[in-house]
C-alpha cells in the first residue's frame, strides 16, 4: 500500500471508531480481516496513523475546525508527525486509493491554524471532566505532563534474571541497539522507528527462550517497591497476564512461596505459558467462572509476608500506549473502578500478617483512585494497618528514583514527564503487629 492509501484506510478506521464507539484494537482487527490484501507492515503502519491521531484528537480537530476523521487524521500528521503542509497535501491527492484533495478550507487551517489560546484540555488532548484530578496531583506541570502523555511511548523490556544478568543479554541482544533503561536495573530500552513501530521482539530468539518480557519501565520498578525477597510468602492479588507475577518471581529468585490470581480467571490465561518460558515458579489459583466465585485464597488468611495489589483501575497514566481509552473514560467508569479498588483492598487486608506488607499499584494519575483509595482502607480497618512513607520504600527499594517521583500523601507518583514511565501510583502499608 502506499503512504496515501494508508492514510485513506486510517480515515476509514477512525470512522468505525467514531460511528461505533468501539477500541481501536476492535475497529483496525476487523478492517485487517476485511482487507486481506494488506500486509503486516501496512497494518502496522495504518495502526500507526491512527493511535497517533487518536493521541492529537481534540488539538487536532482544534487547530483544523472540525473533529471529523479526516480532520483529526489531516491534523496529527502536522502536529505528531511534523509533516509540512505540502508532503500533506501530496498524499491528499484524490488519486486512486487517495484521499481526496485538500480543500481550500483545509490548506489554510494547516498553514495557519494555532495552538496558541486553547485551553488545557484541547492543548492537552485530555476529557475536560478529568482536568480537575489530574491538575490535583500534577498541579503547575498539568499541560507539560498532557502533553508528554500525547507522545508514543518507548519500548521496553526486563530482562529475567532466572536466566540472564541485564549484561549478559545485552551483549547478545546488540543487533536490537538497545540501551539500558534510566532507572530499573533489569531494564533495556529498545529504539523505535519513525512510525513508531518497534522490531516484533516476541519472535526474537531470546524472548523464546525467556530472557525477557516486554514491560514498561514504570511496571518494573513498581514491582521492585514491594520489597520481594526470597523466602517470603507473596500473594499477586490482581495478576492478569503475569507481568508482575513473573518479575516478583525474578526478585525472589524462584524461592519462597509465590501465589497468583485473579478476580476474572479469564485474565489469567496467558500466565501459565509465560511462567514455562521464564522458568519462573508460581503457584495460580484459578477462581472458577461463574457467578458465585469460589474464595480460593482463604487458606492464606493472616499468613502472607507482602500482597501485591495491581489494582484494577482507568488506566489514565498509560494513555501513551493505549490514546483511544482516554477518550472512552466516563465518570461511571471510574466509579465503576473505586468499587473495584475497595474490594482487592479489603481482601488484601485480610490475608496480610501481622507486620506483612501490601503494595497498592495502579497505572493511573487520578488521586481517586490513588490516595484516596488508600485513604478508604484505612477508615475501613481502623488502626489495623499503617501507611510506610514513600521515602522510605524508595530509598529502601530504588534509591535513583528519589528526586524523580512526585510523594503524595500516602504513596508516589510516576509520570512520563518527571520519570519517563507510565503513569503508576504505589503505596505501602503495613499491618500493626
Amino acid at each position: 500500500m502506499t503512504p496515501a492509501a494508508r492514510c485513506s484506510a486510517a480515515i476509514e478506521v477512525l470512522s468505525d471508531i467514531a460511528e461505533r464507539r468501539r477500541p481501536a484494537a476492535d475497529a483496525l482487527k476487523d478492517w485487517g480481516l476485511g482487507h486481506r490484501f494488506a500486509g503486516s507492515g501496512d497494518r502496522a503502519a495504518i495502526a500507526s496513523l491512527v493511535y497517533d491521531a487518536l493521541r492529537r484528537r481534540a488539538s487536532s480537530a482544534w487547530i483544523m475546525g472540525e473533529d471529523s476523521p479526516r480532520a483529526i487524521l489531516i491534523g496529527s500528521l502536522r502536529l505528531q508527525q511534523g509533516l509540512a503542509a505540502p508532503t500533506i497535501a501530496a498524499l491528499f491527492t484524490g488519486d486512486r486509493f487517495a484521499p481526496d484533495p485538500l480543500s481550500p478550507g483545509e490548506q489554510a487551517r494547516l498553514a495557519e491554524g494555532s495552538l496558541a489560546g486553547a485551553p488545557p484540555e484541547i492543548a492537552g488532548d485530555a476529557p475536560d471532566w478529568v482536568l480537575p484530578s489530574l491538575a490535583a496531583i500534577l498541579g503547575d506541570d498539568l499541560l507539560p505532563e498532557l502533553r508528554v502523555l500525547a507522545r508514543r511511548a518507548p519500548l521496553d523490556i526486563r530482562i529475567n534474571t532466572l536466566k540472564r544478568t541485564r549484561d549478559e543479554a545485552l551483549a547478545a541482544l546488540g543487533h536490537l541497539n538497545a540501551e539500558p533503561t534510566p532507572h530499573a536495573p533489569d531494564g533495556l530500552r529498545i529504539p523505535i522507528g519513525a512510525d513508531g513501530r518497534g522490531p516484533a521482539l516476541h519472535v526474537e530468539p531470546e524472548f523464546l527462550d525467556g530472557w525477557y518480557e516486554i514491560q514498561d519501565e514504570g511496571s518494573q520498578l513498581a514491582s521492585r517497591l514491594s520489597g520481594a525477597r526470597p523466602g517470603e510468602t507473596i500473594v499477586d492479588l490482581c495478576a492478569g497476564g503475569g507481568g508482575k507475577t513473573l518479575a516478583l518471581a525474578a526478585l525472589m529468585g524462584n524461592a519462597g512461596r509465590l501465589i497468583a490470581t485473579d478476580g476474572d480467571p479469564r485474565r489469567l490465561a496467558p500466565i501459565h505459558e509465560r511462567l514455562r518460558r521464564a522458568g519462573a515458579e508460581a503457584e495460580v489459583r484459578t477462581p472458577r467462572a461463574g457467578r458465585a466465585r469460589v474464595d480460593v485464597l482463604t487458606d492464606l488468611d493472616g499468613t502472607v509476608d507482602r500482597v501485591v495489589v495491581d489494582a484494577p483501575c482507568t488506566g489514565t497514566g498509560t494513555w501513551r500506549r493505549n490514546p483511544d481509552a482516554k477518550w472512552r473514560l466516563r465518570p461511571g467508569s471510574l466509579a465503576t473502578r473505586l468499587t473495584e479498588q475497595a474490594i482487592v483492598l479489603d481482601r488484601a487486608a485480610r490475608l496480610a500478617r501481622p507486620g506483612g506488607r501490601i503494595t497498592y499499584i495502579t497505572c493511573s494519575l487520578l488521586p481517586e483512585e490513588n490516595d484516596a483509595a488508600v485513604a478508604g482502607l484505612l477508615g475501613r480497618v481502623g488502626a489495623a494497618f499503617r501507611v510506610i512513607p514513600a521515602e522510605r520504600v524508595v530509598a529502601e527499594f530504588s534509591p535513583a528514583l528519589a528526586p524523580l517521583v512526585r510523594l503524595t500523601r500516602s504513596g508516589l507518583q510516576m509520570s512520563p514527564g518527571l520519570t519517563g514511565t507510565d503513569g503508576f501510583y504505589v503505596a505501602t502499608l503495613e499491618r500493626r503487629g
